[in-house]
């Protein structure tokens, strides 16, 4: 849903607040302004292997009511799974029982969710091991699609948005991947991360919202540099925050649009505001653009900035 004021509704990722309690960093957000809060279920914050996780998470949407704060859950946590490898097991993995432990994890997911109400799950491919048949119909998409499939069953039935999110270096890497896979998952949703489209595919981060406005489960907004897969504070990379704002605003999104800041944990106590602050001024300066005109997004993308 939109806001009252027809403005985008932010919400800040709390792997960008693993210095603070989750309490803490959700009392921050919404005195702060924010709508919202993606939550990114790992160690520090709602651990979904803790005991009493369906107490916990009833106490996580009461203090969410109470706050204000809408939801989205996030399931990039990074050493969850196993303490010695980042992002592993995921879909691609050739272990079958890697891929089983991947799934049951996005499931609890799902889980938590519904639980909370939030507005979607986003979840991705993972990074297929050296070696692995990468081709289309090979190996690794057809236990990315058998996975996928099956978690958006789930998610289906839980009332739950499944939104796949296309990241840079891994299997499924930009929006014309994602079309690929959505071709064989009937209801899948995209999560984009604006930000990676300066860094992989072929659309700006404003065409890929012109041209995905119907598939959109969840975004992200903060800023990167060209060709690097560095998530920034708002100005310090190379987006066009205006034009990719108001390109939302255009399509008429009414989802949370959130900043994954998670480099910037020791500074979340000023960071949050400012983000906040420089993305509504962005969204004022990008009111009322015009369509971009095939190819551009209103910046000057340097020679091969989008090739991968």
């Amino acid at each position: 849903m939109t806001s009252p004021a027809g403005r985008l509704r932010y919400a800040y990722n709390t792997n960008g607040m693993t210095s603070h309690r989750l309490e803490d960093a959700l009392a921050l957000l919404a005195d702060t302004g924010y709508d919202g809060v993606a939550l990114t279920v790992d160690v520090a914050h709602h651990d979904p292997f803790a005991p009493h996780l369906a107490a916990r998470t009833a106490a996580l949407a009461c203090r969410l009511d109470r706050l204000g704060l809408g939801s989205t859950v996030e399931s990039g946590a990074r050493f969850l799974l196993d303490p010695r490898h980042k992002h592993e097991p995921t879909l691609v993995t050739a272990d079958p029982a890697g891929r089983a432990r991947r799934l049951a994890f996005l499931r609890l997911c799902v889980d938590i969710a519904a639980d909370l109400g939030s507005e979607a799950v986003s979840f991705w491919a993972g990074v297929p091991a050296r070696g692995t048949d990468t081709s289309a119909g090979g190996t690794a998409w057809g236990h990315l699609v058998a996975g996928v499939r099956a978690l958006t069953a789930y998610a289906a039935r839980q009332g739950v948005v499944a939104a796949f999110e296309p990241e840079p270096g891994m299997l499924v890497q930009d929006c014309a991947d994602w079309s690929r896979l959505a071709a064989h998952v009937p209801g899948l949703r995209l999560a984009l991360d604006t930000g990676h489209c300066l860094v992989s595919g072929e659309l700006t981060p404003r065409e890929a919202v012109e041209r995905h406005a119907g598939d959109l489960g969840a975004v992200a907004v903060e800023d990167m540099p060209y060709g690097r897969h560095e998530h920034r504070a708002p100005g310090e990379g190379d987006m066009d925050l205006p034009a990719v704002l108001g390109a939302l605003r255009a399509v008429r999104y009414g989802g949370l649009v959130s900043l994954e800041l998670s480099r910037d944990a020791h500074r979340a106590d000023t960071l949050t505001g400012t983000a906040l602050e420089a993305l509504r001024a962005a969204e004022r300066a990008g009111a009322g653009r015009p369509p971009s005109p095939p190819g551009t997004d209103g910046t000057d993308v340097p020679q091969g900035a989008r090739t991968r």
